[in-house]
């Protein structure tokens, strides 16, 4: 056989071998139509103990409150996976108050836009009221809404200090940041174009929403 043609086999050969040995891409799954049932709900959240939120200005993890509130933990899950998310921006930062996120329409545009803050999964759901004994604490992620009694959708914020007297208790609280509050701090320090508005100058976007187990406790060694 020509030389020539032999390393040329072979180096093809060692292309094919490596191509095959690559993990086929996993497509995400289809975004959902409509929030999920009470049984839809339990089946989700059977793996969905926290959210990884990656940005462009670090990642922090939310644990996800599935007894408290599990359509809304079910429904941020759902979308999670997806990857709703994912290019979102947080449109509106309101030094000292909250942090929000979840408006589809801030995937084109990370500025200020007529509309804003309006967007969604194109359905919306029943707010489920705070749980007895929680409240809006700092880093507590809660629903956004309207104000009717089902306006929930995908949008969400995040309290940067003691909001308990400042919010009525019609905001669903389904979670809290357990992990990266600073970048949540940052995030919620952005220059923004108008105080009473908050659109960052300097967007702060999501990357990817990680749903997963609660990582296993590390077992202690033995002395």
């Amino acid at each position: 056989m020509n030389r020539s043609r032999l390393v040329i086999g072979l180096a093809l050969a060692a292309l094919l071998a490596s191509c095959s040995s690559q993990p086929s891409p996993t497509p995400a799954a289809a975004c959902p139509t409509a929030a999920p049932t009470a049984t839809g709900a339990q089946a989700i959240l059977a793996d969905a103990e926290q959210a990884v939120v990656k940005t462009n200005k670090g990642e922090f993890t939310v644990e996800l409150y599935a007894d408290q509130a599990p359509i809304a933990a079910a429904n941020f899950a759902a979308l999670a996976r997806c990857g709703f998310y994912d290019g979102i921006s947080f449109h509106r930062v309101l030094s000292g108050f909250v942090i929000q996120a979840g408006d589809p329409q801030t995937k084109q545009n990370h500025g200020d836009f007529q509309g804003l803050g309006t967007g969604g999964p194109g359905y919306e759901f029943q707010i489920e009221p705070p749980a007895d004994g929680l409240n809006y604490d700092p880093y507590i992620v809660a629903m956004a809404n309207s104000g009717r009694p089902d306006s929930n959708g995908s949008q969400f914020f995040i309290d940067l200090g003691d909001l308990d007297d400042r919010l009525q208790r019609s905001y669903t609280i389904f979670g809290k940041v357990i992990a990266g509050t600073d970048v949540v701090d940052a995030i919620g320090k952005l220059p923004v174009n108008d105080p009473q508005i908050g659109v960052p100058l300097d967007p702060a976007i999501i990357d990817s929403v990680t749903v997963q187990a609660a990582p296993s406790a590390s077992p202690t060694s033995g002395s």
